[in-house]
């Protein structure tokens, strides 16, 4: 059994949900289907959730949001038409939306989460009763209805263990199953949406409480790739890699998943398996538990900017007990968060998102950190990029570091800060921004283009 997963640009489109019925239907195994709502379908063009976004927010503001509605409503009419779906089901689709937004007396967040995951709702509907009039047996289903309980945080929800048992029972449905992504029900019954990507965590949610075997990731791209092709032409597709390297990755910016959307599916030992809508023929990137390291020691690069250090140099600072927690509990009160912890027997940075300071913050963070632990020097830098470089073949490899710092050097690239994982899956390097794509560019070439060579 496979659970399968449409983003919104495979379903912007009636041409597009038409793809994805023979892509369905080609396999017996898929049987459940979890869809986004529908996304751009150019470069120019906006995606439904942003026109609901906006709809919710002027009805918020007190202003009449009628021309977005239009836009909402439009916006299904087309993929209906396109598809061939009798009826109007666009009118029954504003109906729902004027319903929904009169409910403006309803707090003003939960207006927007209810508003925000009728996009995915409304276009499961659409896309079951396609399915329908192509004379399959498929069914919309709502998550309330199935038991996907989530915890009660708006824009943040959290599944409950509880779901996976309740999800269970969808395998005893016939037919196939047509689920909305990105949003579960509290045990209030008020609806509350995932983070980002979250239909991709809806979906990873289902492949768990069905036991499914495999969980597809329909997408635009053919697989996942070793880096941004942004930086590179035709980077190297890659085959297969673990979840643990897909986590580094997609923190340190990959685009392909949120990094906490596959949590789910890894918890259950589900591989994912990620794919093409519009070249279904491609092979895709398998994300799995386990793999064979055949590609060398690295098997993408990733990078991430607007971070910034605070460096601490104290003199005995690896004799002082308890300085680093005095350190981070300055940082806890002014409810900051850090992402690495960098350290030597005198000095120590904290890189962290440069965007929870303000220069008010900032001032009063150094004041504390001099007073309070006696520090020798402490400064900020801002505007770093952090470049990660992955592969679990890392492991196994002696000089991995070297060759990459070597690399940085040819280009020119001044290293600010190294910082390897205890996993040893990962490495990272901070770099100024102005440098990011040249470090990128030199440590993809000295691992997949020199070994060509």
């Amino acid at each position: 059994m496979k659970v399968v997963k449409f983003g919104g640009s495979s379903l912007s489109s009636g041409e597009q949900l038409k793809k994805v019925f023979e892509i369905v239907v080609s396999d017996p195994e898929r049987k459940v289907v979890v869809v986004s709502a529908p996304g751009k379908r150019s470069s120019d063009d906006i995606k439904v959730t942003d026109l609901l976004i906006s709809c919710a927010e002027r009805v918020i503001e007190g202003k009449d949001p009628g021309i977005l509605i239009e836009a909402v409503a439009e916006r299904y009419r087309s993929i209906a038409n396109e598809a061939g779906i009798q009826g109007d089901i666009a009118a029954k689709i504003k109906e729902n939306l004027l319903d929904l937004l009169s409910q403006s007396n309803k707090d003003p967040e939960r207006l927007m989460e209810a508003v925000k995951a009728s996009g995915e709702d409304q276009n499961a509907r659409l896309v079951a009763e396609y399915f329908q009039s192509r004379g399959v047996n498929a069914a919309y289903i709502n998550p309330g209805k199935a038991g996907l309980i989530v915890s009660d945080e708006p824009g943040n929800a959290q599944v409950l263990p509880e779901s996976y048992n309740q999800l269970m029972s969808l395998r005893e449905h016939e037919g196939i199953i047509i689920f909305p992504g990105f949003f579960g029900y509290s045990a209030d019954g008020n609806i509350v949406t995932f983070s980002r990507s979250g239909s991709d965590i809806t979906g990873s949610i289902l492949a768990n409480g069905l036991k499914a075997d495999v969980y597809e990731n329909f997408t635009d791209v053919d697989a996942v790739y070793a880096v941004n092709p942004g930086i590179v032409e035709k980077p190297e597709e890659i085959r297969e890699l673990t979840y643990r390297e897909m986590r580094e990755l997609s923190y340190a910016g990959f685009s392909v998943f949120h990094d906490e959307a596959l949590m789910p599916a890894f918890r259950a030992g589900i591989p994912v398996h990620v794919k093409n809508t519009n070249n279904p023929a491609s092979p895709g990137t398998r994300i799995v538990s386990q793999r064979l390291n055949k590609n060398g020691p690295v098997v993408g690069i990733a990078a991430d900017k607007g971070f910034c250090s605070i460096y601490v140099s104290k003199y005995l600072m690896n004799r002082e007990i308890g300085f680093g927690r005095r350190l981070l509990q300055i940082l806890e009160e002014f409810q900051i968060s850090y992402e690495h912890l960098p350290s030597g027997i005198d000095d120590i940075s904290v890189i962290l998102r440069q965007d929870q300071l303000s220069p008010s913050i900032e001032k009063e963070i150094l004041e504390r950190i001099q007073s309070e632990l006696g520090a020798d020097e402490v400064k900020i830098m801002y505007d770093l990029s952090l470049i990660m470089v992955v592969g679990e073949g890392m492991r196994c490899n002696i000089g991995t570091m070297a060759r990459a710092s070597r690399a940085l050097a040819r280009a020119g690239v001044n290293i600010e800060m190294i910082n390897q994982g205890s996993s040893e899956v990962s490495m990272m390097f901070g770099v100024n921004e102005t440098d990011e794509r040249k470090a990128v560019k030199a440590i993809y070439e000295e691992f997949f283009i020199s070994i060509k060579v």
